[in-house]
């Protein structure tokens, strides 16, 4: 067996967020809750930094903050998956828990775009110990005017029955979700579609990681498309990760829905998976990076985070994201607190990398207010401002702009999550966030106005124990 990969510098390594003990990491897959715990499984490749065979690692935690590491869930070798145990999701059935998951396999053809997919399980007594099914796969095949692209199952118990979402591109390119039913998680049946890309350019053309539920009153279906075409100020990732909303039919599988929208404009965010809390909340947590990002963390023998835990709520036709309230228990000493008119910068906190920032600004014209993030040397980092009804972030490097459109008057909210080589941005009350992978020596922080501006500031310094290997 392949020793796993050491890490050889923790520079970049962050306080509060999951990440592996060593190597790479991308999608969050089985985010559930299992006898008192809640458990978060991802993407995993242990031997080195960059992807390879995937795994699932696997962490839990009692409160959605503290998380340890468990010993790694699911391995991929077998016939059901001997080319990767690829993303899937995690139910509780008759006090067990199930991962359902995608085999991945290649042709023996030497061509690793040449490949097929399938659907299985591995059940579980006690959330840490899992035993693959022994007749896997649960769903063998993808319907036949799909392409090989067949995978992210998530699976969801509805009026007696399971349901389960795939995502798939049909043969002419157009990326889609595909839905089978089951009584038993065993045994599944071919449903239809359940959505699918009106345009594979300004819808995609492969959707990926697909999530189904239902928010208050709305169904949504968020999900990650691949080959938006860039419009405007709008879908500057090549890949995406977003939503639908609108009206579902279970007897007719119709979903009445409307345009696709982005769930987060920063250029780190994708593959994300949501659970129903105990107590109602529906809680989201994503891959906290971006295929096309560079990773400098790579060279020091890991690669990739997931973000921090978010509830969904729906507000004013928008998909909002906001911290959980569990991460209050983070903070540890209060930073910052005060009031001040502000005419130009004030610089706000320094030599601090792991903080938590509550901003407001008011002002009649709020047009050039925001932050800057700034190294040790003051070298800027990242700034974020409200100009002309867009909140504007821009990162310093290639392709560093991200915007998006947001109507505001009077009040400008920033709550910002920093941590060593990450900053998390939501904007009055999650209406709109921005999610970026930043690497420094120090992350400082100034305000900045271009109007007169009062503005209120409290900031705490942030545990640094949050994830135990």
């Amino acid at each position: 067996m392949t020793e796993r990969i050491k890490l050889t510098n923790k520079r970049y390594r962050l306080g509060y967020h999951i990440m592996a003990p060593s190597g790479w990491i991308n999608d969050p897959n089985g985010f559930s809750y299992f006898k008192g715990y809640y458990h978060l499984f991802y993407q995993y490749y242990p031997n080195d930094s960059k992807w390879g065979p995937m795994h699932w690692g696997h962490v839990r935690s009692k409160d959605l903050v503290h998380w340890e590491t468990l010993p790694i869930a699911l391995t991929p070798g077998d016939s059901e998956d001997e080319g990767g145990c690829f993303s899937g999701s995690a139910v509780v059935y008759n006090n067990k828990m199930y991962l359902i998951y995608t085999g991945h396999h290649y042709y023996n053809d030497g061509n690793p775009e040449h490949f097929w997919q399938n659907q299985n399980l591995a059940i579980s007594e006690d959330g840490i110990h899992f035993k693959k099914y022994k007749n896997n796969p649960i769903i063998s095949e993808a319907p036949e005017d799909n392409t090989a692209n067949f995978r992210d199952p998530k699976v969801w118990y509805d009026n007696g029955k399971w349901y389960l979402v795939l995502g798939s591109q049909d043969k002419t390119g157009v990326g889609r979700v595909l839905l089978y039913e089951s009584n038993n998680l065993t045994e599944w049946q071919y449903k239809g579609i359940l959505a699918k890309s009106n345009s594979s350019d300004k819808e995609g053309d492969m959707w990926e990681c697909p999530d189904f539920f239902k928010l208050e009153d709305n169904n949504f279906l968020v999900m990650s498309p691949q080959g938006i075409k860039k419009d405007g100020s709008k879908f500057k990732n090549y890949r995406q990760t977003g939503y639908l909303v609108g009206d579902y039919n279970y007897q007719k599988n119709e979903f009445e829905r409307g345009k696709f929208s982005e769930l987060d404009n920063g250029h780190d965010f994708y593959a994300t998976q949501t659970m129903l809390a105990p107590d109602g909340r529906r809680i989201l947590v994503g891959w906290m990076d971006m295929w096309e990002s560079p990773m400098p963390e790579s060279v020091d023998g890991w690669a990739g985070a997931l973000t921090i835990p978010r509830e969904l709520i729906y507000r004013n036709n928008v998909l909002q994201m906001r911290p959980i309230k569990e991460l209050k228990q983070l903070r540890t000493t209060k930073l910052v607190d005060e009031d001040l008119e502000l005419i130009d910068y004030k610089q706000l906190l320094s030599n601090v990398k792991q903080y938590e920032a509550l901003l407001t600004f008011k002002a009649d014209d709020l047009n050039g207010s925001g932050i800057e993030i700034l190294d040790s040397n003051n070298n800027k980092i990242l700034d974020l401002k409200y100009l002309n009804n867009k909140v504007i972030l821009n990162r310093m490097g290639k392709d560093g702009e991200r915007e998006a459109e947001i109507n505001i008057e009077k009040e400008l909210k920033l709550h910002l999550y920093v941590d060593t080589s990450s900053v998390e941005i939501f904007v009055n009350d999650g209406i709109r966030t921005f999610t970026e992978r930043i690497y420094t020596d120090k992350a400082n922080l100034n305000v900045i106005s271009e109007n007169k501006t009062d503005v209120s500031a409290t900031v705490y310094q942030l545990e640094n124990t949050a994830i135990k290997f």
